[in-house]
């Protein structure tokens, strides 16, 4: 079966930085994907560039098999929603609900009326009048009540509070289970979504340096914490991500999956041993790729006024 997205040698450029640099990457789909990475580190570019709303520099873009660019046949098979999602400054949300339902074949719009519930829309109220949380939860509702076969989310839920954020994980969760497609989710969010995500996408520098499963990165890293010569003893020869040090004590966060044996040592030298959860492998990672490419953190100026595909 051909994968729903195929990058090959990916390449956006912004004047002298490069927002995407050569990424290869292949989604075969029906999988809640996390676009994860830092400020900046070219998840919105990358988003963009496979809704053919910011052209790629080089490399082959593939979109259910075809470039996506002023393709109607596969943009009318995608829906990107985004924090600043921007409408027509006279519609009211049951204008762009509206909208919506034209364009998209599988509208559904009892789940939108159930949502627009949920969240306490105000209908008839024009769209430039609503609070931010507010203007987020008319996006959250078009992105889920249109059960596109490809939905992308770039933060568009970062104005809703922790009450109505829950709401939009739970029914993601709900609908995702009785209409499976491909969802692609950013977020800086990243402990909220963890327990969502079946694979993870991490990027830095606009090169991906993370494609695995979740189950697979799921306890795949550790802290160990105890005297400094019995760490560096339990850690010699494993990958670093992260090291502290406050005297004689020692804190280092690793790439390993340990078994009994392993646990069975870090008891004999009196380590603690500590999970590490996705956020924090996350930034271990990121941090430590930089790190190994002597490279300071970059801010990349990427397109913030997109509209909602097509």
């Amino acid at each position: 079966m051909p994968p729903v997205i195929e990058l090959t040698g990916v390449t956006k450029r912004y004047k002298d930085t490069k927002a995407v640099d050569g990424v290869t990457l292949r989604i075969d789909g029906g999988k809640i994907y996390g676009l994860l990475g830092r400020n900046g580190a070219g998840k919105t570019t990358l988003m963009s560039i496979l809704t053919a709303q910011d052209p790629e520099t080089s490399g082959t873009v593939r979109v259910f098999g075809q470039h996506p660019y002023e393709n109607d046949a596969v943009l009318s098979r995608m829906c990107f929603i985004r924090e600043s999602q921007k409408y027509p400054g006279d519609f009211t949300p049951a204008q762009a609900f509206k909208s919506a339902s034209l364009f998209f074949a599988n509208w559904d719009q009892d789940f939108a009326d159930r949502l627009v519930e949920e969240f306490a829309l105000p209908l008839k109220r024009r769209i430039k009048k609503l609070s931010r949380g507010q203007l987020s939860a008319v996006g959250v509702v078009i992105g889920l009540a249109a059960r596109a076969e490809l939905t992308f989310f770039d933060e568009p839920y970062l104005g809703l509070d922790a009450f109505a954020r829950q709401i939009f994980y739970d029914r993601l969760v709900e609908d995702y289970s009785r209409h499976p497609r491909t969802i692609i989710l950013s977020s800086h969010l990243i402990d909220e979504v963890a327990n969502l995500l079946e694979h993870v996408l991490l990027i830095d520098q606009g090169r991906i340096i993370l494609d695995d499963d979740a189950e697979n990165i799921r306890g795949s890293a550790v802290t160990v914490t105890g005297e400094e010569t019995n760490v560096a003893a339990f850690t010699a020869g494993r990958t670093v991500l992260h090291r502290e040090r406050l005297g004689s004590l020692a804190s280092v966060t690793m790439e390993a999956r340990l078994g009994s044996a392993d646990r069975a040592r870090a008891a004999d030298l009196g380590l603690e041993l500590s999970p590490v959860s996705l956020q924090q492998f996350v930034v271990r990672k990121t941090t430590a790729a930089a790190g190994r490419a002597g490279v300071e953190p970059r801010t990349v100026t990427e397109p913030s006024e997109l509209e909602v595909a097509p």
